[in-house]
């Protein structure tokens, strides 16, 4: 088994986010099964490897794998560590999709939702693809605490129309808490509150790319909470309206505040069975990662060479414009 090289910019809070944490998780599973490392290439950090230093002996990198995550950054470091160490093996780990870069057939990707194995698969149809979900650790669960929070919100990602309109009519009524910094013991939160409050649809839209998996409404379910969430992206993998959560944002202010009452007026913890949450355990995806690197060490250790076309701008032009031209000869033939 060849040794994983996780590329990341930093692991301090400056790079802090889900998708940082979800890395970080996949990494220490990693380490379970395979020899594994964490290389940062923006902050030098003394308890990691440094990729310069790394890329200047290109002769041992051979038999690696670089696991890169960081969608903007991941272009340019394809081009830097195939021009260093062309004989590097490289793989993506896809979390959000969208960042509109194309891939060499060479580099297989992982996706961490159906909603981005999808998008590569329409994108990448030449490229060995992967699904290997975010891990919900064990510390999410529920603890049977006293519930005083009534509507629990976190303010990052968050619509105009949950902050600005649902939260202050909800705070009329309800006991509301929003969350606008970084929280240590998360899961204790959840275990508070009654209702979480989600809707990250707005932001993602502006960003142009997709809810790469949504961690947060999977955890504060895990923990007992009733969710009402956007059903953007990935959100869709494990969300189902009137079933394990609400649909938020349902058509008029009024009518959300009804659905929360309702659920708030009657409350009762919800219980996700250990089926459903299975996949995104810990036993569950050492497993599976297992089998993706014996897959990917097996596609390594082939000789081939890429003769798949590729779906890129150009070729899609040419197929399009041969598509045009056969209508248009059934069209013109039949009247000559």
């Amino acid at each position: 088994m060849r040794k994983l090289y996780f590329l990341l910019p930093g692991t301090d809070r400056h790079f802090a986010c889900g998708g940082l944490w979800a890395e970080l998780k996949i990494y220490d599973l990693a380490r379970q099964i395979n020899p594994a490392a964490i290389v940062t290439y923006r902050q030098r950090e003394a308890e990691h490897l440094w990729l310069e230093e790394l890329l200047g002996n290109p002769a041992s990198l051979g038999e690696a794998i670089f696991i890169l995550s960081w969608g903007f950054d991941v272009p340019k470091l394809v081009r830097k560590i195939s021009r260093a160490a062309p004989q590097a093996r490289l793989v993506y780990h896809a979390h959000s999709a969208g960042y509109g870069f194309r891939l060499p057939p060479g580099v297989p990707i992982i996706a961490v939702s159906r909603n981005t194995l999808g998008y590569w698969g329409q994108w990448a149809p030449a490229s060995l693809l992967y699904y290997l979900p975010n891990e919900i650790s064990l510390e999410f669960r529920n603890l049977g605490l006293e519930r005083d929070i009534d509507v629990l919100v976190q303010t990052r990602k968050s619509s105009e129309y949950l902050i600005r309109q649902l939260v202050p009519a909800l705070q009329k009524q309800f006991q509301v808490f929003v969350v606008d910094r970084y929280i240590e013991d998360l899961p204790h939160l959840f275990n508070r509150a009654k209702i979480y409050l989600y809707d990250s649809a707005e932001y993602w839209a502006q960003q142009g790319l997709s809810e790469g998996f949504g961690l947060p409404p999977l955890e504060a379910m895990a923990c007992g909470c009733w969710v009402f969430s956007s059903l953007n992206g990935a959100l869709a993998d494990y969300l189902d309206p009137g079933f394990n959560c609400h649909k938020i944002a349902g058509y008029a202010l009024e009518y959300d505040l009804i659905r929360i009452a309702r659920v708030l007026a009657d409350y009762q913890p919800v219980e996700l069975s250990t089926e459903f949450m299975a996949p995104y355990r810990r036993d569950r995806l050492i497993e599976r990662l297992g089998q993706i690197l014996k897959e990917l060490n097996h596609f390594f250790d082939q000789p081939c060479s890429g003769n798949i076309a590729e779906l890129h701008p150009l070729r899609l032009n040419g197929l399009r414009a041969r598509s045009y031209l056969g209508k248009l000869k059934k069209k013109v033939l039949p009247k000559l």
